[in-house]
Formats: structure tokens, sequence, C-alpha cells
């Protein structure tokens, strides 16, 4: 049996904390970014190394999910603000291609020096990066196809993919039957 004090001052503290627990509620949805789940590294970073397949509409409907809707449809890809990390860095922003892209791909710009990044991906997953040419922002590319570029003071690093070409089908070919 409740005794009715203990229901009664449950039922004022709920009371209490449903403004303040509507209240988050709305400031999750409004700004539309949530704190990274624990798949974000796994899903999202082997898919900026290359090492998962990329398909822009799985990486859209997940960035969309844990972090809200894109904040902008641009350059051929869709626009997520992020709350995570990867490699030690932190990640503000992650681009999905969108249908309209000759190629697909998965791009994320992180608060860290392309240098820094490079040594950091490298100690975390093993990957090495080889500078493209000696100019003084070189892009860095790994043997699976991914690619560290600078933008400004920050990094990006993304994996982008050709689309499969659809190959024709055929159509059947009737063979001529023999008469006798």
């Amino acid at each position: 049996m409740i005794r009715p004090v203990v229901a009664c001052r449950t039922t004022t503290l709920v009371k209490r904390g449903l403004p303040l627990l509507a209240g988050l509620v709305l400031s999750c949805t409004a700004t539309g970014a949530g704190a990274a789940p624990s798949t974000f590294g796994p899903v999202i970073g082997s898919a900026l190394l290359c090492r998962s397949q990329l398909d822009n509409a799985y990486f859209h409907a997940y960035l969309t999910e844990f972090f809200g809707p894109a904040y902008k449809r641009e350059g051929g890809a869709y626009w997520f603000r992020t709350e995570a990390s990867l490699w030690g860095s932190k990640v503000e922003q992650v681009m999905v291609s969108d249908d309209t892209s000759a190629v697909v791909f998965v791009a994320a710009i992180l608060e860290a020096k392309p240098d820094e990044l490079e040594k950091s991906v490298r100690a975390a997953a093993g990957t090495p990066f080889r500078a493209a040419d000696d100019s003084r922002y070189p892009l860095r590319k790994s043997i699976p196809g991914s690619t560290i570029a600078y933008a400004n003071d920050k990094s990006k690093i993304y994996c982008a993919k050709f689309k499969p070409q659809s190959v024709p089908q055929s159509t059947p070919q009737s063979t001529p039957q023999s008469t006798r």
C-alpha cells in the first residue's frame, strides 16, 4: 500500500520536474544537436577512413537520428552540426553527400591542424597518411582512400567514392527456332 504522504511528495516532484524536463527536450530538439552516441567513432570514424561501405542514405539517417536534421544543404551535401569527438579532436560538422553529387562521400571538419590530426589518427587507428606533394598545405592521403585537407586553421577529413554505374540490363535475345 502506498502511503499518501509519499504519493503526494512524488506527485509534487513530478509536477515540478515536468517543466524542466519539457524545457530540456525542447532545447535539444530546437538546436537539433545531441550528444554523440557510443557508435559515432565506429560508424562515422570508420567511414571517414574509408573502412566501411559508403551509403549516403544510411549516414544521413544516422546523423539525423542522433543530431537532428541537417542545418543546410549546399555543395551536393547535407551539413550536420555535431557534439562529438574523433581521435581526440572535436568534430564540428559532418557532411554527407546528397543524390545530386557525382560521388558518395562522408566528410568532417575537426578542430585540429592536419599534421596533428594525421598523428592522432595514426596513433589511434593505425592508418598512415602521406603528403600528396611538397606544397605548403598538402593533401594527406591514406592507402584506403581517405584524405585530410586544410580547412583554414582546422582539418577536413573525408572519404569519397564514385557512385557505382548502373549496368544497362540487356533484353533477352530471341533465338531463331529451326523449322523442320
